[in-house]
């Protein structure tokens, strides 16, 4: 409100500023010099005043800044507060001595399902094992004998089967 009320100061101390000018070239024209001296004078002080109301403008404009920003900090403040008591109220309901005691009911969990697995996996013996490496490395070893390949070229057209009545053709079968 402050720096609207400067602003109507302003512009009624230029329109001042303006009507002393036209005053001042009256009175020149008429001859009247001091008058006129005196008019200049008052019409330079109205600058100062206007340039001094420039500068409380500024400041007010500076200090509606300060003040919106103070109010973005105070939000941001009080969001911290509201963060931190959240945390101090977690941090209650869990304790140190609860995340450590979980942690160790887990590993206890893991332990005792990895003994299950290798007692089913356990099944075998030693030996068992040694004897299934030995029939794997039999097994890799052992010469894989392969059909001959006929060494006389193919044929180019297969002869064709006799045909049989009411049987679909190859084309249509592939089709469907």
């Amino acid at each position: 409100q402050q720096r609207d009320k400067l602003r109507q100061y302003q512009k009624r101390i230029s329109l001042n500023l303006e009507r002393e000018r036209a005053l001042a070239r009256q009175l020149l024209r008429e001859g009247r010099k001091e008058k006129a001296l005196l008019r200049l004078k008052k019409k330079r002080y109205q600058e100062q005043l206007l340039d001094k109301t420039e500068n409380q403008v500024s400041n007010l404009e500076q200090m509606v800044q300060d003040i919106e920003f103070t109010q973005i900090e105070m939000k941001v403040i009080e969001g911290l507060k509201i963060g931190n008591e959240c945390l101090h109220k977690m941090h209650q309901v869990m304790s140190i001595e609860e995340v450590e005691r979980i942690i160790g009911e887990t590993q206890d969990a893991v332990e005792y399902q990895r003994q299950i697995d290798e007692m089913l996996a356990g099944c075998l013996t030693e030996e068992d094992e040694d004897a299934i490496l030995e029939e794997l490395n039999a097994i890799t070893q052992e010469q894989v004998e392969l059909p001959e390949v006929p060494s006389e070229p193919l044929p180019e057209k297969i002869p064709e089967a006799s045909p049989i009545k009411n049987s679909p053709k190859p084309e249509l079968v592939a089709a469907s």
